[in-house]
């Protein structure tokens, strides 16, 4: 009955969704995936079109790819809907600014830093924005339906069903 195809997975149980560790794994994995993905994509597309609209497009198909990955994998939700994909869309402007702003800032301070120096900040700044990308997208665009009461049944569901 394990591989039985007549079962109908809407009718199943809601499963419990990840705790925060298996979540920041698969977030980064994910987003580490798709951010490697969209990498390669650029590359591709700048040779045709120009760099700013290839940016641009990239940007956006890897913005709502990732959201998608995030929503069902990482936080185990269903499906995310168009306010979840603003939401998302959103996260990645502030990370954007947040970087953005962390550099104009070392440049303000130290005009002449090393290329060592800049990729230490920018990369310090794109991990800070990407843990408070991961709690908002957790807490807030993500959070499970309901409340800690909904869970509970969802729990209760499960132990019924794996008794039966």
């Amino acid at each position: 009955m394990l591989f039985d195809m007549d079962t109908d997975r809407s009718a199943a149980a809601p499963t419990r969704p990840p705790g925060v560790i298996a979540s920041f794994v698969r977030f980064v994995v994910f987003g580490g995936g798709v951010g490697l993905a969209s990498s390669a994509t650029l590359v591709l597309l700048s040779g045709h079109v120009p760099f700013a609209a290839a940016n641009a497009l990239v940007t956006v198909g890897s913005t709502l790819i990732a959201t998608e990955l995030h929503s069902r994998f990482t936080f185990g939700q269903d499906r995310p809907g168009g306010s979840d994909h603003v939401k998302a869309a959103l996260t990645v402007l502030v990370c954007y600014l947040f970087t953005t702003a962390a550099m104009l800032v070392l440049h303000t301070i130290r005009p002449h830093a090393g290329v060592l120096v800049e990729q230490s900040v920018y990369l310090s700044a794109s991990g800070l924005a990407g843990i408070g990308r991961f709690a908002f997208m957790r807490l807030v665009i993500f959070a499970r339906k309901g409340g800690p009461k909904a869970d509970e049944r969802v729990l209760a569901r499960e132990a019924v069903v794996t008794a039966a």
